[in-house]
């Protein structure tokens, strides 16, 4: 028995030799970029047949043999973009650390529930249906706007990175954890819910960032006096929440009674219309002193506006408007709705 031992270490040796060279080969069987999703739960057996079937290793049994040497090692669950030749070391390590590939979720200053939704939809692992629904429960944010009945303006714009897994729910938390670290830094001593509401219609009205303190001043002014604030956007988005918005503003809609329409009634809206961003939120925290009533696009289409403290002035500049668009069609077509200053409105 001894001297079969002796005479089989060579071989012994020799195969683990080559057990070692063949696990440190790069080895790529595919042409594209390629893909894995590793559920959680899923033995070492099946995760190597899955590498294996892919054509990230060669054979199911390397990458058993590879984790049959790291015993106490973790493996990650998620999903995995090969795209470069890797040895099965390689292949194991990205395992191991988690190095999960990551979708990035960008969402502009101004977007609303609505906007968002079919943003994350895109990704191809959430639905519209499914991000609504989480937006729509208020615990993460009672303590801060109790009154508020959605999570629209705490959905703080930024871009997130996310996985195949992220749920609707906890892509919700991430954005009003943000949105928190945010309103912690502006150390605000007002009603959160009040303040995110007129800092929406700042950031829906104005996207030139100079002008904002400007536009938050009409709006305070105009709450001081009870002056109904006849603000676009509004009216935008109370269509949108009763599903009738049909990409314009229409009589119908100013017409209407809906909460929303501040056409229709004085004050602010029941809650935020968007999310605001930063410069959004400092302006209705801190407004420019003005004794401005009335703001209207500028001739041109460049997104500035012309304030104004009479409505006599207000109508000067919304005449001025009239004959600037007549000779320059081209550029009142390129105005976007959300935008748009009619006379008599402001």
């Amino acid at each position: 028995m001894r001297r079969w031992a002796v005479r089989l270490l060579p071989v012994a040796a020799v195969l683990v030799i080559g057990v070692l060279w063949s696990l440190s080969q790069p080895y790529r069987g595919f042409q594209e970029p390629v893909s894995i999703d590793i559920p959680k739960g899923t033995g070492t057996r099946q995760m190597a047949a899955l590498l294996a079937e892919k054509g990230i290793v060669r054979w199911d049994w390397q990458f058993l043999a590879a984790r049959a040497l790291h015993p106490r090692a973790r493996l990650q669950a998620g999903e995995y973009v090969f795209a470069e030749p890797a040895d099965v070391w390689q292949v194991l390590d990205r395992i191991v650390r988690g190095d999960v590939y990551f979708y990035e979720l960008t969402v502009p200053e101004g977007t609303n529930l609505f906007d968002i939704a079919k943003l994350a939809s895109g990704l191809g692992f959430m639905t519209e249906d499914e991000f609504l629904e989480a937006a729509a429960g208020t615990d993460r944010i009672k303590d801060l706007a109790p009154h508020a009945e959605t999570l629209e303006g705490y959905l703080f714009p930024s871009t997130y990175r996310l996985t195949r897994h992220t749920t609707a729910s906890q892509l919700t938390a991430m954005m009003v954890e943000q949105f928190r670290m945010v309103w912690k830094q502006l150390r605000p001593s007002v009603d959160a819910h009040e303040a995110v509401t007129l800092a929406s219609l700042v950031e829906k009205e104005t996207a030139v960032g100079s002008e904002r303190p400007l536009v938050a001043s009409v709006y305070r002014n105009r709450l001081d006096i009870g002056m109904k604030l006849d603000c676009d956007p509004t009216t935008i988005y109370a269509a949108m929440i009763e599903h009738r918005y049909r990409g314009a503003i229409h009589r119908s809609d100013l017409n209407s009674r809906n909460r929303y329409n501040t056409y229709q009634h004085a004050g602010l809206p029941p809650g935020p219309i968007a999310n605001p961003g930063l410069s959004s939120l400092k302006a209705a925290l801190t407004p420019a002193q003005t004794k401005y009533l009335y703001f209207v696009a500028k001739p041109g289409g460049g997104g500035s506006h012309q304030f104004s403290e009479t409505f006599q002035q207000h109508q000067s500049a919304v005449s001025t408007y009239k004959r600037g668009n007549r000779k320059a069609p081209k550029a009142r077509a390129a105005k976007p709705v959300s935008g748009g200053k009619k006379s008599g409105t402001r």
